[in-house]
């Protein structure tokens, strides 16, 4: 059961990462391809949103669209491709204007179909409490930066550092307090599977797609 906002004392905004070139999909707006009958992205909706109290969409040019799926649609305030740490800006922004009393926004690519359920609540507990502190999501010995819980009272730190030139999520974390979360395996379609498997190359949503024909119930 994923975190909710019934038992949590602040808000927390969720912030999907669309603002990816793409490049090994053609390029275009990868979330919009279908997963079993249905956009990336909905599947993402679908996992983050009963973990937050709002949820708002990252992704850059005509926000229109986005408008079948009812969600703010919040460009980067940066010019060029900046990376996704200009879509965590972009959340901070955006939970300032809009949601003050938030403490915490969370961060997840739309291109990952799969990841926890309970990522929110996992966050929460490595934290351990302690404020401001950043989590970043791990599996199979790796981190996934792009899956992060992040204390908006970093905002202005990480604003200085965006404009004067930081682009790797990594550089700016190390200068914080920054505690990991791991997570085990998913299993799906009688496979095991990283819970932050992405679809980057047409051959990965393929892969997914076939996991997600065997995941039928008996």
């Amino acid at each position: 059961m994923g975190e909710t906002s019934a038992n949590r004392s602040d808000p927390v905004v969720g912030v999907l990462l669309a603002g990816g070139q793409a490049r090994r999909m053609g390029g275009g707006d990868k979330c919009m391809l279908e997963l079993a009958g249905k956009p990336l992205l909905e599947h993402v909706i679908e996992r983050l949103e009963p973990q937050t109290d709002t949820l708002v969409l990252n992704a850059n040019d005509d926000p229109a669209r986005f408008a079948a799926f009812g969600r703010p649609v919040v460009a980067d305030p940066v010019d060029g491709f900046a990376g996704p740490l200009a879509g965590v800006l972009a959340g901070f922004v955006w939970a300032r204007e809009n949601v003050p009393q938030a403490r915490w926004i969370v961060t997840a690519a739309t291109d990952t179909p799969f990841f926890p359920l309970d990522l929110v609540s996992c966050f929460m507990s490595a934290t351990d409490g302690s404020y401001p502190a950043i989590a970043l999501a791990a599996s199979r010995g790796r981190i996934h930066p792009v899956f992060g819980l992040w204390p908006t009272a970093l905002a202005d730190d990480l604003h200085q550092a965006v404009m004067g030139g930081t682009r790797k999520v990594l550089d700016w974390t190390d200068r914080h307090t920054t505690v990991t979360a791991e997570f085990s395996d998913t299993h799906i379609g009688g496979s095991d599977l990283d819970p932050f498997f992405n679809a980057n190359r047409p051959e990965d949503l393929a892969h997914a797609e076939a996991l997600l024909a065997e995941d039928v119930p008996t």
